[in-house]
C-alpha cells in the first residue's frame, strides 16, 4: 500500500521561509522556539495591556496626585501618543542595528519607567514615566513581530507562534482591564505600574538566551524620514485624541488645537511619502504597499482598531456607572473575551496552515460586525447575560478568526532584513485606529448623551426650561449614557462592516504558500503590485 503525502500547503505560511532552509532552520532553533515563543508572547502582552490598565485606577491616580481632569486624560495619551508617533521608527531600528538588540532596549526602557512611575508623587513625573514607556513600547512591539519571523521556520511554528501573538494583541487589552481592576482593589494604583517589572526583567535576563540576533545592515539612517513620520504620526493622534467631545458632550473638533495637529500631521506624513520615494533606503520603502493584501490587511487593523478601543471606552464606563460594577468586578466581565481570544487563535494558527486565509478574513470580520450590533442593543434596562455576555462571545469570535490571519498577511513577503517595516506598520494602523475610535465614536457618544439629557430633562413635568444645575436624577443619566453608548457600538459595527468590505474587495490569498520577496513588489497572489 501506498502512503500519499499530504499537500505542502497544508504545512507552510504566508511568511516567507528563511533562507538556510525550513529543515535547516528548525534543526538550529527548535530546541529555543518553545522559551522564544514565551519571551516574545510575554512581551508583547505587557507592551498592549499597558494601553488599558491604567483606565481602572484613573480615578486613584486623580484622588493620590491630585491630578485636574486634563492633566488624567495624559496619563492615557502620553503613551498611546509615543507609542503610536515612534512605532515606525521601532520597526526599521531594529531590521538596521539588530533586533533583538533593540527589543531588549525596548523593554528595558519599558521596565525602568514603569518602575519610576510607580514610585511618581506629582503629575509631571507620572506623566513623563508613562511618556518613556511608550517609547520603550514602540521600539519593543515592531521588533517582537519580526523575532517571529526570523526566529520560527514556515509553516506549523512560526503559524502557531503568530497565533500566540496575535492573542496577546487581541485580548491584551481586556486583559488590561481585568490586571488593573484586581491590583487596584487589593494593592494600590502604583501595582498597575510596578507588575510591568518583574515581567520587564525575566524578559531581559532570557531573550539573549533563546533569541538568535538579526545581522545588523550596512544602511544610511533616514533622520528626515524618521522625523517627519514621528511628529506626522504623533501630531494626528494627538489631533484625533484631542477632538474627541467630553462627558458634557462639547465637541473639540473646531478648536484650534485640533485643527492644527491634524493639519500639521497630514502634511507632515505627506512629506513623509515624498522623501521615502526619493530615499534609496528610506525608514520605509513604498514597495511595501505594492502588495494589494497588505494594505488591505493595514486596512482592515485601522478598522479594528477603531472599533476595539471604542468598544472597551463604552462598555467600561457603562458597568461602572449604569450597572455601579467595581473595578475588578468590570474587569472580571471581560474575562470571556480574553480567554477567547486566546483560545480562538490558537485554532485559527491551526487553520490558516490548511484554509484559504481570505475566507477566515471574511468570516472574521462578519462576526465581529455582527456581534457588536448586537452589544449596540443595551439599554439601561439590560443584564449582563443577555445584553453583554451574548454579544461579546460573537465578537469575541470575530476578533479571533481575524488576527491570525490578518499578522500573516501584513508581514508576508518581506524580506528577513525587512520584516521590522511590516510589524511597524501593523502596529501603527492599530494605535492610529484605536485614536480614530476614541475620537470619532467617542464624540458621536457623547453628543448623544448630551442630546438624550436635554431631551429627557424637556419632557419632565414641571421642570423649567434653561441649563440644568446640580445632580442629574440617576435614572435620567444611565439611560442618556445607554443611548449614547449604544449610539457609538452601532457606528463600531458599520466600521467593522467596513473592514468587511475591504475583505471581499480587496484580499485575493489563495491557498497557504510562501511569500514573494518584498523587492520584488508583487502581492502574495503573484500579481503585480
Amino acid at each position: 500500500m501506498i502512503r500519499r503525502s499530504r499537500p505542502k500547503a497544508a504545512t507552510i505560511s504566508l511568511v516567507p521561509r528563511t533562507p538556510e532552509g525550513p529543515r535547516a532552520a528548525e534543526d538550529v532553533r527548535r530546541p529555543r522556539l518553545g522559551p522564544a515563543l514565551f519571551i516574545i508572547s510575554l512581551a508583547q502582552l505587557m507592551v498592549v495591556l499597558d494601553a488599558t490598565i491604567v483606565n481602572v485606577a484613573l480615578p486613584h491616580i486623580q484622588t493620590a496626585l491630585s491630578l485636574g481632569s486634563s492633566a488624567l486624560e495624559w496619563v492615557v495619551t502620553a503613551y498611546s501618543l509615543a507609542f503610536g508617533g515612534l512605532l515606525l521608527l521601532g520597526g526599521r531600528t531594529g531590521d538596521i542595528l539588530g533586533r533583538r538588540r533593540v527589543f531588549i532596549g525596548g523593554i528595558s526602557l519599558f521596565t525602568v519607567s514603569s518602575l519610576a512611575g510607580g514610585f511618581a508623587t506629582h503629575s509631571w513625573w507620572l506623566l513623563a514615566c508613562r511618556g518613556l514607556q511608550g517609547m520603550g513600547a514602540a521600539f519593543a512591539a515592531p521588533t517582537a513581530l519580526a523575532l517571529i519571523n526570523t526566529t520560527f521556520p514556515a509553516g506549523a511554528p512560526r503559524n502557531k507562534a503568530t497565533g500566540v501573538y496575535a492573542a496577546m494583541s487581541g485580548a491584551g487589552g481586556a486583559v488590561g482591564l481585568l490586571a488593573g481592576g484586581v491590583l487596584t482593589t487589593y494593592l494600590s494604583w502604583r501595582w498597575v505600574l510596578f507588575v510591568n517589572v518583574p515581567m520587564g526583567l525575566l524578559i531581559v535576563l532570557v531573550a539573549p538566551h533563546v533569541l538568535q540576533e538579526s545581522a545588523r545592515r550596512r544602511a544610511r539612517f533616514d533622520l528626515p524620514g524618521a522625523l517627519t513620520a514621528t511628529f506626522g504620526i504623533s501630531l494626528l493622534v494627538y489631533g484625533l485624541s484631542h477632538a474627541s467631545a467630553d462627558q458634557t458632550g462639547k465637541s473639540h473638533w473646531g478648536d484650534t488645537v485640533t485643527l492644527f495637529s491634524l493639519t500639521a500631521g497630514v502634511l507632515l506624513l505627506l512629506a513623509f511619502v515624498v522623501l521615502e520615494r526619493f530615499t534609496e533606503d528610506g525608514l520605509l520603502p513604498l514597495r511595501a504597499f505594492h502588495d494589494r493584501n497588505r494594505v488591505a490587511a493595514y486596512l482592515i487593523m485601522l478598522c479594528f482598531g477603531a472599533a476595539m478601543f471604542g468598544m472597551f471606552f463604552f462598555v467600561t464606563i457603562y458597568m461602572q456607572a449604569v450597572w455601579s460594577y467595581s473595578p475588578l468586578r468590570t474587569g472580571l466581565a471581560y474575562l470571556p473575551l480574553s480567554l477567547g481570544m486566546a483560545v480562538l487563535s490558537g485554532v485559527t494558527a491551526r487553520l490558516v496552515g490548511f484554509t484559504n486565509p481570505r475566507v477566515l478574513l471574511l468570516i472574521g470580520p462578519a462576526f465581529a460586525a455582527g456581534g457588536m450590533f448586537w452589544m449596540s442593543r443595551l439599554t439601561d434596562h439590560s443584564h449582563y447575560a443577555g445584553g453583554l455576555l451574548g454579544p461579546m462571545t460573537v465578537t469575541t469570535v470575530g476578533f479571533g478568526l481575524t488576527f491570525v490571519p490578518l499578522t500573516l498577511a501584513a508581514t508576508s513577503g518581506f524580506r528577513d532584513e525587512e520584516a521590522g517595516i511590516g510589524a511597524g506598520l501593523l502596529n501603527t494602523s492599530q494605535q492610529i485606529g484605536g485614536s480614530i475610535g476614541l475620537g470619532v465614536l467617542g464624540t458621536i457618544a457623547w453628543s448623544r448623551v448630551s442630546s438624550s439629557v436635554k431631551e429627557q430633562l424637556h419632557r419632565m413635568p414641571g421642570r423649567a426650561t434653561g441649563p440644568h444645575h446640580g445632580p442629574l436624577p440617576a435614572a435620567v443619566r444611565n439611560h442618556a449614557l445607554a443611548e449614547g453608548f449604544a449610539r457609538g457600538l452601532t457606528i463600531g459595527a458599520a466600521v467593522l462592516a467596513v473592514a468587511f468590505a475591504v475583505s471581499l474587495v480587496a484580499v485575493r490569498m489563495g491557498p497557504p504558500q510562501a511569500g514573494t520577496p518584498l523587492a520584488e513588489g508583487r502581492d502574495s497572489a503573484g500579481q503585480s503590485g
